[in-house]
Order: C-alpha cells, then sequence, then structure tokens
C-alpha cells in the first residue's frame, strides 16, 4: 500500500513537472461562468429519458451539459444485440444530443454487465473531473436493473474522490466538490424518492419528445421487451410517432408533475406550480457538496417569473 501511494505520487509530481497537470490532460474547456453538467445513465436513453427536459433548459441558457452512458446499450433490444445495436443506440444518442444542444458519450462496457469495479470508479472520477462539473446526476442505486444501481453506485463512489489529488493523479483533481442529484423513480425500499428540486419542463416539451422521437430502438420498437405487437401499435409516419409519444412518454413527465404537485408550488408559487403539466425531478445525493436553497436556485437557474 505505501509502495502504490509512492508510486502515486511520483506519477503525480512528474505530471506536474511536466506541465500536464495544469494544461489538463484532456483539454478542459475555458471558465467563462457558466455551469457545467454531467449526466450519468446506465445505458443509452436513461439520462435523455430522466433528465433531457433540464438539460434543454440549461442548454439553452448557455450553461455546458454532457449526457453519458455508462454501458453501450448492447443487449437492449427484442431483435438484435451486440455491436451493430450498440452502434445503432450511441447513434440514437448522439441526435438526442444534437437536438438538445449538449455533449454525449457512450463508455464501451457491455449492457448488463457494468460492475462497481475500481477501473469503473476510477473512469467515472476521471470523467467529472475533465467536465469540471458543478452538477453531477445518475439513478438511486435502490433501482430494479443491476445496471442502474451500480451506475449510482459508481457515482456515489467517486463523490469524494474527484476532490482527492493523489486517486487518478493523471487527471487534475477539482477543487470543489460537485453537488450530486439522483433522477427520480417509483421504488420504496430501502427508501422513497424524495423530490428536492423539480423542474418545470412544459415550455420545452416539443424539445423532449424530439428526444424520445430520436431513441426508435427503444421508443418505437420497445427495446428489450419489444415485440412484433409492439411495434405495429405505433405510427408508421414522424408526425404519428411524435403524437404517440407525447401521449405516451409525455405521460410519464405529467405523472412526475402531479406526484410532487407540493414541490412544484414549492419551487413556483401556488399560481404557477398548480398548472404546470409536465415536470423532470431530483434528489439531492448525501455525499459531496451539500448545496443551501439559495444555490439550488443558481444551479437550477429556472424558477424566476
Amino acid at each position: 500500500m505505501i509502495r502504490r501511494h509512492l508510486h502515486d505520487a511520483s506519477l503525480f509530481l512528474a505530471l506536474a513537472v511536466c506541465g500536464l497537470l495544469s494544461a489538463g490532460v484532456v483539454a478542459h474547456a475555458a471558465d467563462d461562468g457558466k455551469l457545467r453538467i454531467i449526466c450519468f445513465g446506465a445505458h443509452p436513453d436513461d439520462a435523455e429519458y430522466k433528465a433531457g427536459g433540464v438539460a434543454a433548459k440549461w442548454a439553452a441558457q448557455g450553461h455546458h451539459v454532457k449526457f453519458v452512458s455508462v454501458t453501450n446499450g448492447d443487449i437492449g433490444h427484442w431483435q438484435i444485440a451486440g455491436g451493430p445495436l450498440a452502434q445503432r443506440r450511441t447513434a440514437e444518442v448522439k441526435q438526442a444530443a444534437k437536438a438538445l444542444g449538449i455533449e454525449s458519450e457512450v463508455l464501451d462496457i457491455h449492457d448488463g454487465e457494468l460492475l462497481p469495479t475500481l477501473e469503473n470508479r476510477r473512469t467515472i472520477t476521471r470523467l467529472i473531473r475533465n467536465w469540471k462539473a458543478d452538477v453531477v446526476m445518475s439513478h438511486r442505486p435502490n433501482d430494479y436493473h443491476p445496471d442502474h444501481r451500480y451506475t449510482g453506485v459508481l457515482v456515489q463512489d467517486a463523490a469524494f474522490m474527484v476532490t482527492v489529488p493523489f486517486f487518478c493523479p493523471d487527471t487534475p483533481p477539482l477543487t470543489s466538490n460537485p453537488a450530486f442529484f439522483y433522477y427520480s423513480d417509483g421504488f420504496q425500499k430501502p427508501n422513497p424518492f424524495s423530490a428536492d428540486v423539480i423542474v418545470a419542463i412544459d415550455d420545452v416539451i416539443d424539445k423532449k419528445i424530439e428526444v424520445v422521437h430520436s431513441l426508435p430502438s427503444q421508443a418505437y420498437e420497445g427495446g428489450a421487451s419489444g415485440s412484433d405487437a409492439f411495434v405495429a401499435a405505433i405510427p408508421p409516419d414522424a408526425a404519428g410517432r411524435k403524437a404517440w409519444a407525447l401521449e405516451h412518454h409525455g405521460g410519464r413527465y405529467a405523472a412526475v408533475a402531479d406526484r410532487f404537485r407540493e414541490a412544484l408550488v414549492k419551487w413556483y408559487g401556488p399560481a404557477r406550480g398548480k398548472g404546470v403539466k409536465y415536470a423532470e425531478a431530483f434528489e439531492i445525493c448525501e455525499y459531496g457538496r451539500k448545496p443551501s436553497g439559495e444555490e439550488l436556485k443558481k444551479l437550477f437557474p429556472f424558477f424566476g417569473p
């Protein structure tokens, strides 16, 4: 263990001498005063479904958003799998990112095989550091899918390590810890989701549905749970598909607004909060920075008149 720390320390100092730490092994964007947000999903659609609306709102204000799929989604379909599916789903989330005005990355880890290993912890840590994140989002670690659970665990495990200089010394540590948030879900055990922040997305619902439309393997073919009957029930034309997506997927975001109506009233006031139709909700993770109420309004700058 001592030898390992000495090795890491030597590497850190060597990189510093070479000027790599100050310049960044991966080039960092200039500090332009805008927020930097990175959202992790287990598969190429999870972050898009859970945070596409808030991402659109951040991007519209000039903030920098990146979605990362921690697996490549290569078994997430009922008819095809492997490399062709991974390539298809990567292309889908790239198209979704274009619609949102954000960046996207898909890691080359097999769908259904994600584990909370040290190697993967380092990967997540480096991604957060290289993005110079102010906000980090992911799944909660109590979820039906093992990839979702372990994405949550990996992000939690990185929540402290992103500021530790000799962990991944090849990548400059963050000088302050980001604020970490969970996506909403309906799971009750061992603890239910808490809507600490809720964002109305009525004004970007068309863009959110455009994101859904960019993910046909999942939205219109049913992903791993699809079938010939599922596909046959979907309209064949683009306009019909978007209308179907608004009814079926839009219903999910309407359900979030109805479920957390009290939170909407808290954040937007009674007049506006009671009228919100679509919303996305987020829970503050206990790890990372503990944002105050005033800081939350700066991190989610959408609650003005």
